[in-house]
């Protein structure tokens, strides 16, 4: 019998995404796999269930009991883990940090399970890593919210009524989110610049036509990841960016790590010394946020500064943001599935060190 490959559709509040598009549907059939998807799985993204020629529909819990690998954007709730076979595999972001209970459960029930986001940041994992997809769409509509909510135009304009100046935009934070909001910035004709405590970030940001924030203080880490600052490393990055936020219009911080609260960058005082007008988006809302005044999904006025805290900024593009996750998806797939047969190959780094669960042994360790 044929392998099912299924997904859901996803239930958390304001989700829109789906693990499974058609594009991957075909790739999947064309290895001889069964698809097997909840009716409406892809409707919300933009993919309603006539968009899947490759497919085949059932409701949630025929889906569930019949899956051999299910693939989630976000973690499953306990009932359909519940109803999972022994042996089953779940594949997605499930958010493992502080899970303990869902690993339990996950554990409880058989299951072997890959959680994307502890995907090794390596070049043959970047086909797979979710973590830098859905940055790049969080990144984008970050960017876009700034200009919308923003009093001012990003670009130079020439009217009758005379020339109006390009607003100053800065980004803190120069990984996928804060590259792609960078770029985007830029297409919308803002005077950008773009800080990183990882001095190798500097060729990255002035290679989209922005210009590097330096503020003396350097924190290259391995892993593609910072190091922690000293105290005094932090006091210094602290005053120096105290001083420059006095000229920007727009701030969009990306700073975060995952497993770990968002550093806070940027405190209460140094939103006070913003001009009046000025707007913070803050993408590490969902980790605490790098503002020390950030209220996650709400908006916060502070001394004439406006603090945006949104969530999931992915879902809000849900087609193109799906299209990456899922192929994402199939590309992990393929190491898991041999000769048309679910044999994760336990010797492969990428599969290993991505794997919570492994029939029911717990291999994560936070």
């Amino acid at each position: 019998m044929s392998i099912t490959v299924s997904a859901l559709r996803e239930t958390a509040a304001g989700e829109r995404r789906v693990a499974i598009t058609p594009e991957v549907a075909k790739k999947l059939r064309g290895k001889g796999l069964r698809v097997l998807l909840e009716r409406g799985a892809g409707a919300a993204a933009g993919f309603p269930d006539a968009s899947y020629p490759d497919a085949e529909f059932a409701d949630a819990a025929d889906v569930t009991n019949q899956a051999d690998l299910l693939a989630c954007v976000l973690p499953p709730d306990d009932g359909v883990l519940a109803r999972l076979r022994e042996g089953s595999v779940v594949v997605g972001q499930l958010r493992p940090h502080g899970a303990t209970a869902r690993i339990d459960m996950l554990a409880n029930r058989k299951l072997t399970a890959f959680s994307l986001e502890l995907l090794p940041r390596t070049t043959r994992a970047q086909a797979m890593d979710v973590l830098s997809s859905q940055a790049a769409v969080a990144g984008y509509r970050a960017m876009l919210m700034a200009a919308e909510n923003s009093p001012k135009f990003f670009p130079m304009l020439t009217t009758a009524a005379g020339t109006i100046r390009p607003s100053r935009v800065l980004v803190i934070g120069a990984g996928v989110a804060g590259l792609q909001a960078i770029a985007t910035a830029r297409r919308l004709g803002a005077q950008i610049e773009g800080y990183d405590v990882r001095p190798e970030t500097r060729e990255q940001i002035e290679s989209l036509g922005a210009k590097f924030l330096d503020l003396g203080v350097s924190a290259a880490g391995s892993g593609g990841y910072a190091r922690e600052l000293t105290a005094e490393e932090r006091a210094a990055q602290q005053q120096a960016l105290a001083d420059h936020l006095k000229v920007f219009d727009a701030v969009v911080t990306t700073a975060a790590v995952p497993g770990r609260a968002a550093p806070k960058i940027l405190g209460t005082s140094m939103v006070e010394g913003m001009k009046p007008g000025a707007l913070i988006v803050d993408l590490a809302a969902e980790s605490g946020g790098n503002c020390e005044l950030t209220r996650p999904g709400e908006r916060v006025e502070h001394g004439g500064v406006t603090i945006l805290g949104p969530l999931n900024l992915a879902a809000g593009a849900p087609l193109h943001a799906s299209e990456m996750y899922a192929r994402n998806i199939y590309n992990f797939a393929e190491l898991l599935i041999r000769d048309g047969a679910l044999r994760p190959d336990f010797d492969d780094e990428l599969v290993a060190k991505s794997c919570l669960v492994r029939d029911g042994e717990i291999l994560f360790k936070p």
